[in-house]
């Protein structure tokens, strides 16, 4: 699928283009004597930018653009929603599920399509399926996500007095001071150690409800390494804006 064909035009000097995984978007290289590395971000017209500093080139700005398009991708999938748009979900579109990105695809049977080990029952493969595949997930997460709460709690030591399964799109969980666990319905989406590293990160606070120092010990106690997960969320934050 072209830019164009989304928001009716757009492209960057000389043609130049940058391939997401749906969608390419029009690639602009500019000169910056006074910066110091390549710079690329994403403009509010929604094309990608590359700054060359001195003693760049314009080859070297294309292979640093296409080294970094996932980060694009993010930044992208920002940009349209704040545009008042999505991208429709169909057939072949790419979604996120268990930390990777799987294809829609046709069902084995009337009226469903697959994405990874999940069939969801749709009215119709044709057209947009976002909201029927949302929902789907939504279901399987809050079925998941309880139990995995509830196998940790176990495990740590911790007394769950609830786990509500929500919509929030502004954070991944969180944790109330009557001992309630929020989790944000998207961690379907992301790796399973991802996963299970916000759900940590949110027991600690029963033990610590604060960010003290005390409380980010009890965190790597519980989840050494946390640190790579909380760049992966970062890298993915775009996921709670959908």
């Amino acid at each position: 699928m072209d830019f164009a064909m989304l928001f009716g035009g757009g492209e960057g000097p000389g043609g130049e283009w940058l391939q997401l995984r749906r969608v390419r978007v029009p690639l602009r290289v500019v000169r910056n004597g006074r910066a110091k590395r390549y710079l690329l971000r994403l403009g509010r017209d929604g094309c990608a930018r590359v700054t060359v500093p001195r003693g760049g080139n314009r080859h070297a700005a294309r292979v640093f653009a296409e080294r970094n398009v996932d980060w694009v991708e993010v930044q992208f999938e920002k940009w349209v929603r704040n545009a008042g748009g999505l991208v429709r979900w169909e057939l072949g579109t790419e979604v996120w599920f268990r930390g990777e990105r799987m294809a829609l695809r046709a069902g084995e049977w009337p009226g469903t399509v697959g994405l990874g080990d999940a069939v969801v029952k749709v009215r119709s493969a044709e057209g947009d399926l976002r909201g029927e595949v949302t929902r789907h997930l939504r279901v399987m997460a809050g079925r998941e996500l309880r139990c995995r709460v509830a196998e940790l709690g176990r495990v740590h030591g911790f007394v769950v007095r609830r786990v509500s399964v929500r919509d929030q799109r502004s954070r991944w969980g969180s944790c109330s001071t009557r001992g309630t666990i929020s989790l944000n319905w998207r961690l379907i989406q992301v790796p399973e150690a991802v996963r299970d590293y916000i759900i940590l990160h949110e027991l600690a606070h029963l033990r610590e409800m604060n960010h003290s120092e005390r409380y980010w010990a009890e965190v790597a106690r519980l989840c050494p390494g946390y640190e790579g997960f909380e760049r992966w969320l970062k890298e993915h934050g775009g996921l709670l804006a959908r």
